[in-house]
């Protein structure tokens, strides 16, 4: 591993050996029931709202309601896994309980992270990585090597996010401020198929804060504020999140935060340009209970994202920097964008009630990005821009504005009907959901509207779900979706649809361990870029490389090719799980959870670029002779096969905790037995803590240890290994009070996460990627947060 001595080599090895042990010293007691209820007697469980297809495992406790981090001082310790998921199966439970490869983050971890992004949150999660860039404060998430296109669905409080625009950049992104979250729900692989459509790489669900996170029990109002400072260079956040009780069926709740930050020094000490951000959201939620068992709420965030976007040429002697035009930067945007969410929802359930368990969910969800040029960094500048602008017909001439906006609406409907009979248990679940992209663009001078197009995507769905227990010997899910897409512009149109399996069975589901096989497959229609993309990449001028002729007539370095057959990816996964979970293993309160599978994602007609040279021949003065014209296109190829292994694990006992989490996979186009480039081949993550004056000094460490993917196509530059270490401190003096310290990449490490797309030389990075993919070097944060509350 890079950066790290032989003995920090030998703790994570001794580390990731205890998990394993405990594990092989249970393994004659795989199929015992827990242990009995009253050993967690001082546990405040969550109140039960509904039955469950599963009885729920004697010796584990509920978790609380969602609750303020600083409540936590002197309380009973939940591990992560125990919280409750729902993008499984669209019912409640347990991570540690679900059939499926889930991860939970609660508000505490979060809090606790003070994060400049999401990306700093679930970085540590088995199978997540992010394609993020520092001059850009979306985030990029990438599952078990499938990102980009909705290929993984976001949702933020139910409402999916399906912004896109292509360019130097990921082909999918999103916009939440990650003061904002309340909790993170990600389960990996096609397997929550029922969740929606697309999601062949899995599901991450962000929910917002509300109310509960900030009026405590026996509080009828509440307030918390907090403030963050911290180094490299120059960072600050300011937030306060208030919440009332009206009345008993009548709740308000609305909060904002601000923050800043300066350009930042990666590891080598280099300062990446325009990765300064202001930043600032708001919050608001009304809940309404107007009957028994029934619960309405209307919510709204805005966002507004200010930041410059681009890479100037970097000075000779930086590191990276090269001579001549080959060490060109690109031009520079100043960024102006808003984001819009507004969710209303309808919730209905009581435990006398068999038949109805119900959530009604409608959103709408806007990204609106307004740039203007104000550099132009290449030395190729023509005469197409008017004023003695610099600018080419790429990227357009300074003082242009250009923009890209997409308005997404949707529909989340499903209920959850239980029946008992004998031994049996059943839950059936079903529901429709749908949602239609309406996508614009403009670019005044430049090329932009040509390779992100506008026009219209439906995509709609509904499924069916069976959910049956017998006793506590065998939990099987069964399920159906269906899934038909729609896009239209005035380039074409392309439809279809499609009908998706998934089947898990789990043996003893309440036991210590509980084996589990799945199979699902998951369904993704392409997105308007993939399919209607149209018209010449344009050169930066006459004679500068526009050798290709399109079909309509254009010149460029190369011609769009649309392609109205493309047919849908399927994702076919085929899993092998194993949850453990075992309380008082060494002393009264400690506790073991562990999450192990091994999979195996066939994608059939996987979409790719395919670039590839055909008729017209043309020439170009003053260079003779006949040149082919050059096609991109989007195409299916035959297939790409993902397979690999992931762990979660964690022992916790009381006053100290250890953990290991694992990713092992490798990816390849089967077509051409080269692999994936967005694929990953090792991540392992080792978390350590210790807790003092009962609970309220939190001393914790993270160790991510990455291995670079070199088994990539040659036109991209291979990421970088590395090894990345934080350390926090959590400091509790009143429950009222809590302070939080953080050193992040204590080893100042340079380092490059994913992948970096090559010119057309197949030698030269582009670098404004290579520039701005580059995480920043060592980082101290010191925060303040106080809770106010009062009858």
């Amino acid at each position: 591993m890079s950066g790290l001595n032989a003995r920090a080599c030998a703790l994570l090895l001794s580390v990731s050996v205890i998990p394993v042990g405990m594990f092989g010293g249970w393994s004659s007691a795989l199929a015992q029931s827990a242990a009995p209820a009253d050993v967690m007697q001082a546990a405040r469980p969550k109140p039960i709202k509904r039955k469950r297809a599963a009885a729920p495992m004697a010796e584990v406790p509920l978790p609380p309601a969602v609750m303020n981090a600083n409540a936590q001082v002197g309380q009973q310790i939940y591990q992560s896994l125990d919280e409750i998921t729902v993008t499984a199966t669209k019912t409640e439970q347990r991570a540690i309980d679900a059939l499926a490869p889930v991860s939970v983050m609660t508000l505490d971890q979060i809090e606790s992270r003070q994060a400049s992004r999401v990306a700093d949150l679930i970085y540590t999660i088995p199978g997540v990585w992010m394609q993020d860039r520092g001059d850009d404060p979306s985030t990029s998430i990438n599952i078990r090597g499938l990102q980009d296109f909705g290929r993984v669905a976001v949702v933020v409080d139910g409402a999916r996010q399906n912004y896109q625009r292509t360019g130097h950049n990921s082909n999918g992104s999103f916009f939440l401020n990650p003061e904002l979250i309340g909790g993170i729900d990600i389960t990996r692989g096609p397997t929550a198929n029922v969740y929606g459509s697309g999601a062949i790489g899995g599901v991450a669900s962000f929910r917002t804060k509300d109310i509960q996170d900030v009026v405590r029990p026996g509080e009828r109002w509440g307030v918390d504020a907090n403030t963050i400072f911290g180094t490299n260079h120059g960072r600050a956040l300011g937030s306060v999140f208030g919440g009332v009780h009206v009345n008993p069926d009548v709740d308000l709740f609305a909060g904002g935060t601000y923050s800043t930050q300066d350009n930042y020094k990666d590891g080598l000490g280099v300062t990446v340009e325009n990765t300064a951000q202001r930043l600032n959201a708001g919050i608001a939620k009304l809940t309404v209970r107007p009957a028994d068992g029934h619960e309405v709420k209307l919510g709204g965030i805005f966002q507004e994202d200010v930041y410059d976007v681009g890479q100037p040429r970097r000075p000779l002697g930086s590191p990276f920097a090269q001579p001549g035009s080959a060490g060109n930067g690109t031009s520079v945007y100043a960024t102006n964008l808003k984001n819009y969410t507004t969710t209303l929802g309808w919730k209905y359930s009581r435990p006398d009630d068999q038949l109805f368990d119900w959530n009604a969910n409608i959103y709408w969800n806007r990204t609106d990005n307004q740039q203007i040029k104000i550099a132009h960094n290449s030395t190729l500048a023509t005469g197409t821009c008017t004023g003695g602008q610099p600018g080419n017909s790429i990227t357009g001439c300074v003082g242009d504005p250009r923009g890209y906006l997409i308005d997404t609406y949707g529909f989340d409907v499903y209920n959850t009907s239980r029946i008992d009979g004998g031994d049996w248990r059943h839950a059936i679940t079903y529901g429709v959901d749908g949602f239609r992209d309406d996508v614009s663009t403009f670019d005044k001078t430049g090329n932009s509207n040509k390779t992100t197009p506008g026009g219209e995507r439906t995509v709609t769905g509904g499924f069916i779900q069976w959910k049956a227990n017998y006793t506590s010997l065998l939990e099987v899910i069964s399920a159906v979706r269906y899934d038909n897409y729609q896009l239209n512009s005035t380039i074409g149109s392309a439809s279809g649809d499609r009908f998706s399996p998934k089947i898990t069975v789990g043996l003893l589901p309440a036991a210590v361990a509980t084996p589990y096989v799945s199979y699902a497959e998951g369904y993704r229609a392409p997105t308007i870029t993939e399919t209607l993309v149209a018209g010449a990449h344009v050169a930066t001028g006459a004679g500068q490389g526009d050798f290709s002729v399109c079909p309509d007539g254009q010149r460029g370095f190369f011609c769009f090719l649309p392609n109205a057959n493309l047919r849908p990816e399927v994702g076919k996964n085929k899993e092998i799980g194993l949850n453990v979970k075992k309380n008082d293993i060494f002393s009264a309160g400690d506790s073991f959870r562990g999450k192990f599978n091994v999979f195996r994602n066939d994608v059939s007609d996987y979409i790719d670029t395919v670039q590839f040279t055909g008729p017209p021949f043309n020439s170009f003065p003053p260079i003779p002779g006949a040149f082919p014209t050059t096609y991109l296109q989007y195409q299916n190829i035959a297939s790409a096969r993902i397979q690999g292994f992931e762990m979660e694990t964690m022992y916790d006992a009381q006053r100290f905790f250890i953990g290991l989490s694992a990713t092992i996979q490798e990816g390849k186009n089967t077509q051409t037995n080269i692999g994936l480039y967005s694929v990953q081949p090792q991540k392992l993550t080792t978390t350590a803590g210790l807790r003092f004056l009962d609970n309220q000094v939190v001393l914790s460490a993270m160790w991510t240890s990455v291995k670079s993917n070199t088994d990539i196509p040659v036109t991209y530059l291979p990421g970088t290994s590395y090894d990345l270490v934080n350390v926090y401190l959590a400091v509790r003096p009143t429950k009222d009070l809590a302070l939080n310290f953080s050193v992040e990449n204590i080893l100042n490490e340079y380092y490059r996460p994913y992948a970096i797309p090559r010119a057309a030389d197949f030698t030269s990075p582009q670098n404004d990627v290579l520039w701005a993919s580059a995480g920043a070097g060592i980082t101290y944060k010191a925060g303040l947060r106080y809770h106010f509350g009062g009858g």
